[in-house]
């Protein structure tokens, strides 16, 4: 169904620079890494064209500059039946944003001293890991003791992505969690160890993970919205989700807190914190710059399927790679670090470039807009060298026989 331009709700929220230098960005206009200026129509005429073209249901977009919300914009639907528009205060599935939001929690407690990165997941629990209910699969595998939260942070823990989710394909309900690589052989996305890691935190510390991360990040950015499980009643203005072929899979809802991706959030309030995380605020500058410095460098074409062995060189000129909950690169402009979120019905996309304390944020309640990220992002923040094939963001008008 194509939605019309003339049909597009549109919200905006320009947010003073606080005393910003005007001559990095004019009064009223973005300025891109590259130096170029953008006014509103501009990038109104270019998200509209994008989102026509490919048919996406709604779309939000954070730009920050400076380390401060520069712009909110909405497009598009959060219920395309009811014609209901996507807010900037609309909940949202933040899906694996939840990773970056959870590492930046756990560095805050390497900065108290209550967990070393590189200190055994076994020193923390009083019990083999095998006792604790969802991990009696590993009983009589005692990899898990080279386990830390370095390589849980990084995608080095060895298991699959989720344990439902064999490395052959499909889908097994009764999938089985195993270690399919030595701990600490090579990345291999995996929200299995993030959930670990949570574990860890909550079995051997006794941390309660959704009250700290309510109280050390959502209250303290006012992110009122921002939710790690629901439970009860549906919340107000949250966004349906829509499917490739343009089909409606509902409200995310998870009624369990999960490291790897249960988030519920606004573009407004995920802006807010990704501000923060470029300004270095609430870490120290050495746990900020361990958080996204390349802890390892990936060499594989894709990163999914998470154990494919094609292997590629393409990305060591950006020096592709993972720090801990964020992706790495080395951008014309500086040292990038990135975030995704997918799923069935989400699209989600976080990038900033450190030098410059600018980021770009896609936020869409249909994963249809993966096709348009790559442009959204040359465009809007500037030709910064993304990984988009090995990100699997292949433009809609792309030639697919042109796909390395």
């Amino acid at each position: 169904m194509l939605i019309k331009r003339s049909l597009f709700a549109f919200a905006s929220i320009c947010i003073s620079l606080c005393g910003g230098s005007q001559s990095t960005v004019r009064a009223g206009d973005w300025q891109t890494v590259d130096g170029r200026y953008l006014d509103r129509q501009e990038i109104r005429a270019t998200v509209e064209r994008l989102i026509e073209a490919h048919n996406v249901t709604g779309l939000g977009i954070g730009l920050i500059s400076q380390g401060k919300v520069f712009s909110l914009e909405t497009f598009g639907y959060r219920d395309i039946r009811k014609k209901a528009p996507l807010e900037v205060n609309t909940l949202m599935y933040g899906a694996s944003l939840t990773k970056a939001t959870f590492a930046y929690y756990v560095m805050q407690l390497v900065d108290e001293g209550l967990i070393d990165l590189d200190k055994p997941i076994s020193a923390y629990l009083p019990k083999s890991l095998h006792e604790y209910e969802g991990y009696q699969d590993l009983e009589g595998d005692e990899r898990w003791r080279r386990l830390t939260f370095r390589l849980l942070l990084t995608h080095q823990s060895g298991f699959a992505n989720w344990r439902f989710l064999p490395p052959e394909g499909g889908f097994d309900r009764t999938g089985k969690l195993k270690f399919f690589l030595n701990p600490g052989s090579r990345y291999a996305y995996s929200g299995e160890g993030f959930l670990l890691a949570q574990r860890v935190l909550e079995y051997g510390l006794g941390l309660n993970v959704k009250k700290e991360m309510q109280s050390r990040i959502f209250n303290k950015y006012g992110m009122k919205r921002t939710v790690l499980a629901i439970r009860g009643k549906p919340f107000k203005n949250q966004a349906n989700n829509y499917s490739l072929e343009g089909r409606n899979v509902g409200k995310m809802a998870f009624k369990d807190v999960n490291a790897a991706g249960s988030m519920q959030t606004t573009l407004s309030e995920w802006a807010t914190f990704l501000a923060a995380v470029v300004r270095g605020d609430g870490l120290s500058d050495r746990s900020k710059k361990e958080m996204i410095k390349t802890q390892i460098r990936i060499k594989s074409a894709r990163q999914f399927p998470t154990f494919s062995d094609q292997t590629t060189s393409k990305y060591d000129s950006i020096a592709l790679g993972y720090g801990l909950g964020w992706g790495v690169f080395k951008s014309p402009y500086g040292e990038a670090f990135f975030k995704e979120g997918h799923d069935d019905g989400t699209a989600n996309y976080s990038l900033c470039i450190e030098g410059k304390k600018t980021c770009i944020l896609l936020m869409s309640n249909s994963v249809r807009a993966e096709g348009i990220f790559k442009e959204l992002v040359d465009t809007l923040l500037g030709d910064v060298g993304l990984p988009w094939e090995w990100e699997q963001y292949t433009p809609y008008d792309y030639p697919s026989s042109e796909v390395k």
